[in-house]
């Protein structure tokens, strides 16, 4: 139904962002990693909404209305 790259290569941008913040692990900077990752988490759900609703307005713009 959809074209699953873009998704997938979000995905693979979000592991490795987190895999690098968790291996800068510092106890000073808990809540600053956490807050990285949660603004991580949070971009990307934007990006992916953004990417399923271009989709879906893209096939309606396509559906003949007569």
């Amino acid at each position: 139904m959809f074209d699953l790259t873009e998704v997938r290569m979000i995905r693979a941008w979000m592991i490795t962002a987190i895999a690098r913040v968790r291996s800068e692990r510092d106890e000073r900077g808990e809540v600053a990693q956490t807050v990285i990752i949660v603004a991580i988490l949070a971009a990307a759900a934007i990006a992916i909404a953004t990417i399923i609703a271009t989709k879906f307005k893209d096939k309606a713009n396509t559906i003949p209305t007569e």
